[in-house]
């Protein structure tokens, strides 16, 4: 027999009891930004409740599949056999929800889930070179994305909060006089009279009164106040999930008050299972693909920096091969998510910095928490009860969330040498402006080539793509493997 003191605290097999508890842990960690992906997309994409319930299950039914590859390994060139939680990932949001904007609906659904397969299918086949791909993402790079993803999701949090510009919460709505009128001359057109000029549309003019609503409000600042609370006073484990038990007492206080309702809960069965395909062949577009597949050579460079934190964190050293076993995932993973109805995938940093704080290091725990997941996809009443969260409860929570992507950019932006490398200082300005574009002058593109818009359209491929070119202008292409492993241990936001 082996001795138990020659086995890896990596391998080391916990008891079933402690096992659960420690799985749950993770599952709790990265609970709420692990379903805040599909609920974006989802609503996004104007889809009904059921099928954005239906996103959710699919999520964490995915989640658990891909973290049980990455931590136990499916061979010995799949998978790095390290405590790794995988979820999806906030760097494709951007992307996705103006591929959502361009073609909502089923159809949209479609070409999303066809661009996130071919993605992953780029992503599995250039894991063996990544190594040489470092160079392109030093910490002044990979801190200006990160912040620029951080930006652009604010303006999700903010539009859960009060509404989202267009639609039936948009600030302003058109008079019903005024549409009245109109349906009148159409009217007096159809008989003989003056005709109607084609795509005429009446501005909205009249306040919404469910726009930024006060008592919205007021619940969404009610969850914040209650994040920030737990994380200041609370300690270990409930400091670490603030945000979920944020999320908690604003449902809550919304029941309370009569403003979550469970009718959809209610009728969602306890057990379904997750089928692929739900929405149709996958659309493969080649620039939606090319456009999702740069999103991927980010990811994985940051799950690069993760593995390489890991090494240090377990004593358990990553070679290349199992850097590669483990970058293989992200793309087996992602080309998963696409079949099963959901999205691109990576190594969780919070979980990871969840094994810091724990110091437990054995891979099985993740394992479990992997198992756990899968349960929890398959009972579609988990999904419905997300799905029911009110938005402006969200609100409240997704400005910490994203808030805190944004964050870990300026934290990893701290580590770069600014004072005596002033060129820096031009990479990120110039690069963040990039990323700013889509968010404040939408339609600068209405006169570029309509192929081109799916990667101009996102303003983190635009911050990505100058971010990368100003650094090797102005610095070569150069990176020292303990700045890449620094700038993951502060990675933990997304």
């Amino acid at each position: 027999m082996n001795d138990a003191s020659s086995i890896h605290p990596v391998d080391e097999r916990l008891p079933i009891g402690r096992l659960a508890t420690l799985g749950i842990q993770h599952v709790l960690v990265m609970y709420g930004g692990a379903v805040a992906v599909p609920l974006i997309v989802g609503r996004a994409l104007q889809l009904s409740p059921e099928d954005v319930a239906f996103l959710i299950s699919a999520d964490l039914f995915v989640c658990g599949i891909v973290t049980i590859i990455q931590s136990l390994g499916l061979t010995r060139g799949i998978g790095i056999r390290l405590p790794v939680m995988m979820g999806v990932t906030f760097a494709a949001v951007g992307p996705m929800v103006s591929m959502a904007a361009m073609t909502p609906g089923i159809d949209g659904a479609r070409t999303i889930f066809g661009a996130i397969i071919g993605a992953g299918l780029v992503a599995l086949l250039i894991a063996p070179i990544m190594g040489r791909l470092l160079k392109f993402f030093p910490p002044v790079v990979t801190g200006t994305i990160i912040l620029v993803i951080g930006v652009t999701l604010m303006r999700v949090g903010v539009n859960w909060i009060f509404g989202n510009p267009f639609g039936p919460t948009a600030p302003k709505l058109v008079d019903p006089a005024h549409a009245q009128w109109l349906a009148g001359l159409k009217q007096l057109a159809a008989t003989g009279g003056p005709a109607v000029p084609d795509g005429l549309v009446l501005g909205a003019t009249v306040p919404n009164p469910i726009y930024a609503e006060p008592g919205h409000v007021a619940l969404a600042a009610f969850v914040l106040v209650s994040i920030l609370v737990v994380a200041r006073f609370g300690k270990g484990l409930i400091s670490n999930i603030a945000v979920l038990i944020g999320i908690v007492i604003g449902c809550v206080a919304a029941a309370l008050l009569g403003m979550m309702h469970f009718d959809r809960v209610a009728s969602a069965g306890w057990f379904a299972v997750v089928t692929p395909l739900r929405f149709g062949m996958p659309i493969f577009d080649p620039v939606l693909i090319a456009t999702m597949s740069l999103v991927m050579i980010v990811v994985m460079i940051e799950s690069t920096g993760m593995f390489l934190a890991l090494d240090e964190m377990t004593n358990r050293e990553v070679k290349q091969q199992q850097l590669t076993a483990g970058l293989r995932v992200d793309g087996l993973g992602t080309i998963i998510g696409g079949l099963f109805n959901t999205f691109p995938y990576t190594s969780f940093s919070q979980n990871v910095g969840l094994v810091g704080v724990t110091g437990v290091k054995s891979r099985y725990v993740c394992v479990m928490g992997g198992v756990i997941m899968i349960l929890l996809g398959v009972i579609p009443k988990m999904g419905a009860l997300v799905e029911a969260v009110p938005t402006f409860v969200l609100g409240g929570a997704g400005l910490v969330m994203f808030g805190m992507v944004a964050a870990t950019g300026v934290r990893i932006l701290s580590t770069v040498d600014f004072k005596s490398s002033r060129n820096n200082l031009f990479v990120v300005a110039v690069s963040v402006g990039f990323g700013l574009i889509p968010m404040i002058a939408p339609n600068f593109l209405m006169w570029m080539p309509h192929a081109i818009h799916p990667i101009i359209e996102s303003g983190i491929v635009l911050a990505a793509v100058s971010a990368v070119v100003l650094n090797a202008f102005f610095n070569g292409l150069s990176i020292e493997r303990s700045a890449c492993v620094e700038a993951a241990r502060l990675a933990d936001g997304h």
